[in-house]
């Protein structure tokens, strides 16, 4: 088995949660009122969120006695809450986890983290068990987590919600996420400023807005799974992913606005881009050049990916995985988005650009 299937095998056993040893447990079952195992499955199932249909791991017990399946409660809460986290993936917002996540990184609790934002007290806990928070309060706590500073500042506007040495402890933890993220912070900033003329959806990135966070996943993806990954092979794959995408669901995934280089697609900021700490950048001279090796800084999760996304990465890894940068280039030469446009303009995601089939 080639290193491509190996790690296919390894993300398909991951997103489908397929596992050889059956997950059990003890419970009372409704069907034959009686204890016995019963078998836990996960499974793929769709609903609809807001009017929106959406696909989620479902969670039910099985009872082989009967040959029935069943949801209790507590299960079906779980349930519910992983639909609504689809959602949210679907519409960029942060999910429960995520915000959990922010919380956790600052050490405060649901009602602290509240607090902190000058909400109600039960806010942050309706986020992380049923609630979908609207833009307002999803863009305030991405800021909390992008940002060490600004959540320093609310802090302060915040400090009188707070005893004075709980309001020390929690300031020392923020100073501490400034110091630990600030130049990637700083980074992502300086790449914002130079989309701020893509700050609606358009034929430039791919009827999506940036999103650094899948820019992110990306590049971990990518630096994990393609062996000898130099930077501008990696740019074209950021292309391919982007361009996959739209050609089969007419949108891209990360948002990043792309210009026809001499070696092909290159997203702007791309030296910015290539500076976030999820990766590592070696750089190796030659006698007469300096390329520009590329590692993960970070474990991959798929999780991160959807459905649909992890079918365009695994499309565009089959395809791209052993070829090198050389012939990456080449072949994306002959891409009619690529000749049609020229020299620094916008390789723009229209039907005529559409890329040919992986």
């Amino acid at each position: 088995m080639n290193i491509l299937d190996t790690n296919l095998a390894i993300l398909q056993e991951e997103k489908n949660m397929e596992r050889e040893e059956k997950k059990t447990l003890l419970y009372n079952c409704p069907f034959c009122e009686e204890m016995h195992e019963v078998q836990i499955k996960d499974y793929w199932a769709r609903t609809t969120v807001k009017e929106e249909e959406v696909e989620y791991q479902k969670t039910v017990y099985y009872c082989g006695q009967s040959d029935e399946e069943f949801t209790p409660a507590d299960i079906m809460d779980v349930n519910l809450l992983k639909a609504r986290d689809a959602y949210r993936r679907k519409k960029n917002f942060l999910t429960s986890g995520d915000i959990k996540a922010i919380r956790t990184k600052y050490d405060l609790t649901q009602k602290e983290y509240a607090r902190l934002l000058g909400v109600g007290d039960a806010t942050i806990q309706r986020y992380e068990t049923k609630a979908i928070q609207d833009n307002i309060y999803d863009n305030l706590m991405r800021l909390t987590n992008q940002n060490p500073s600004y959540c320093l500042e609310l802090l302060e506007q915040n400090k009188a919600a707070f005893e004075s040495a709980r309001y020390e402890q929690i300031k020392r933890g923020v100073a501490y996420q400034i110091k630990l993220y600030g130049e990637d912070f700083y980074l992502e900033e300086a790449i914002k400023v130079k989309y701020v003329d893509y700050d609606d959806c358009n034929s430039c990135n791919g009827y999506i807005l940036l999103s650094l966070d899948k820019v992110k996943n990306l590049l971990v993806y990518f630096a994990t799974y393609i062996p000898e990954l130099y930077k501008v092979k990696l740019m074209k794959l950021l292309w391919y992913t982007d361009a996959e995408s739209y050609r089969q669901y007419g949108h891209s995934i990360t948002g990043l606005v792309y210009q026809h280089m001499p070696l092909g697609a290159v997203p702007i900021a791309h030296n910015e881009i290539m500076g976030l700490g999820c990766i590592k950048v070696e750089e190796q001279v030659h006698d007469d050049y300096v390329a520009q090796r590329v590692y993960p800084n970070k474990n991959i999760s798929i999780n991160n990916f959807s459905i649909e996304e992890l079918g365009v990465l695994q499309r565009v890894t089959e395809k791209f995985i052993h070829y090198s940068t050389k012939k990456i280039v080449e072949y994306m030469h002959e891409e009619t988005a690529y000749k049609c446009t020229g020299p620094n303009e916008i390789i723009e995601f229209t039907n005529k650009n559409k890329i040919r089939n992986l």
